[in-house]
């Protein structure tokens, strides 16, 4: 047990690109946030991994748990590491998944690593390099399910975030997989729209799961996406009853709705 001013402080390190802070709960035995250059970026509860405090982890929880029968293992590749929040997830709620890290920043995941083990059965290996060079790299259909969180400043880099980078996420997948990213946006949305439009291009079937206050704009929050290269692949209806049962309810925006918000929206281009 550490010191009271390890406790209320964290325990620091200086990374590649910037300085981490692993902060623990004083709430929950087990619980960790993870700070970087003072931004929260991840929560963990390391003796119980399916206890998803931070809003949007618990949308992409929602599309990991209804896209395959319940403990059914997964190939999964995870874009942007954090705490591995996630990775814990999938290991405790789908034993014998095969999981691939990867990560930017190599000092920050052994730090994470190091105060945090994974447990030894997590399936968890990493890839260390930029998410686009990498994810052009990987042979085609190798995955189930990819997760995209990946943030720089608190914003998602635009390598992440165009027709390219979307094309080759559903390269990688298998003919059934799904693609769940996490943004952070602001009213009226104009990024989410943006991402949304940019999906549909590589995707057949895209929803995006979000709090009604940000439809609304009147909030900061985080919107999730779905996407799948298989028409009607998603399971929009177990997805809103999942959502609206949660402490913080959500909706599932598809079909018609995903029309109208991007409406006259164009797809993220990078020169």
């Amino acid at each position: 047990m550490g010191s009271w001013r390890e406790i209320v402080d964290g325990i620091g390190e200086r990374t590649e690109f910037g300085n981490a802070r692993l902060v623990r709960d004083p709430r929950r035995k087990g619980g960790w946030t993870l700070l970087f250059e003072e931004v929260q970026q991840s929560y963990v509860d390391v003796t119980d991994p399916t206890h998803l405090s931070f809003e949007y982890t618990r949308r992409i929880g929602a599309v990991v748990d209804t896209m395959a029968r319940t403990g059914a293992p997964l190939r999964v590749l995870h874009l942007g590491g954090g705490a591995f929040t996630m990775p814990r997830y999938v290991a405790a709620t789908r034993p014998g998944s095969t999981q691939v890290v990867v990560e930017r920043d190599r000092r920050l995941a052994d730090f994470v690593r190091r105060v945090l083990p994974l447990p030894d059965d997590s399936g968890v290996t990493f890839e260390f390099g930029d998410a686009r060079e990498v994810v052009s790299d990987i042979p085609a259909s190798s995955y189930d399910l990819a997760i995209g969180d990946v943030y720089d400043a608190a914003q998602m880099p635009q390598s992440v975030s165009d027709v390219t980078f979307a094309a080759e996420v559903a390269r990688v997948l298998r003919p059934d997989g799904v693609y769940a990213v996490n943004v952070a946006d602001v009213a009226p949305l104009a990024f989410s729209r943006g991402q949304a439009a940019t999906l549909r291009t590589a995707f057949e079937d895209v929803c995006l799961l979000v709090r009604p206050e940000l439809l609304r704009g009147r909030r900061f929050g985080n919107v999730v996406f779905a996407a799948a290269k298989t028409p009607d692949r998603l399971p929009v209806a177990r997805l809103a009853s999942i959502l609206g049962r949660d402490r913080q309810p959500a909706q599932v925006v598809s079909g018609a709705g995903l029309d109208l918000l991007t409406a006259g929206t164009d797809p993220v281009v990078l020169p």
